[in-house]
């Protein structure tokens, strides 16, 4: 089996469930990743701690995943030459979504989104805001022509979740699916 070399990035959406989760299962899926850099923008931290009540500091990670400053333009997701497979931003704002669709690459989480379209290697952003405004919808559509996959963190409710988080595990395991992870996920008609 293929091992990933992963990047996961943190935006400041509300949502931080999300990343928790998809950091969790990332964990616990190590038999497929080679390594995996994970980076928090300075804003997800914040509303990480409000949300779930935890220093993403204190996250206890393995050694073969990196948390990067935002502001490390020399980690290597930041060269396209550093062969990452893929990255999942998770939850992602719409700011960070406008900045990657429009080029700007003021931090280590847009540049690393950038080098992913540039190298043609996936990209899956997970917007959890809403509404949505035109605004919202063309740079998503950008991202989209792009090479890029925007995938709502809208749960899914067929396979009958009972708590907050087996909700959420809906979409986070839909997005490691995207990612062409092999996670035991619900599929209709099976």
């Amino acid at each position: 089996m293929k091992k990933f070399r992963f990047v996961i990035g943190i935006a400041g959406a509300s949502g931080s469930i999300y990343g928790r989760l998809l950091l969790e299962k990332i964990i616990a899926m190590r038999d497929q990743i080679d390594n995996c850099g994970v980076i928090f923008s300075d804003n997800a931290r914040t509303v990480w701690k409000f949300e779930l009540d935890q220093d993403p500091g204190t996250i206890n990670f393995p050694e073969w995943m990196k948390v990067y400053d935002p502001g490390d333009f020399f980690a290597p997701m930041a060269s396209g030459s550093a062969a990452y497979d893929g990255m999942i931003i998770c939850p992602c704002t719409l700011g960070t979504l406008g900045r990657i669709a429009s080029g700007v690459s003021g931090d280590l989480l847009t540049r690393a989104a950038d080098v992913m379209l540039k190298e043609r290697k996936k990209l899956i952003l997970v917007p959890r805001e809403t509404p949505l405004n035109l605004i919202h919808l063309s740079n998503m559509k950008s991202l989209t022509e792009a090479g890029a996959i925007i995938c709502p963190a809208s749960p899914s409710f067929y396979s009958k979740p009972v708590t907050l988080e087996q909700a959420a595990m809906t979409v986070v395991d839909r997005v490691l699916v995207l990612a062409g992870f092999q996670v035991p996920a619900y599929q209709w008609g099976k």
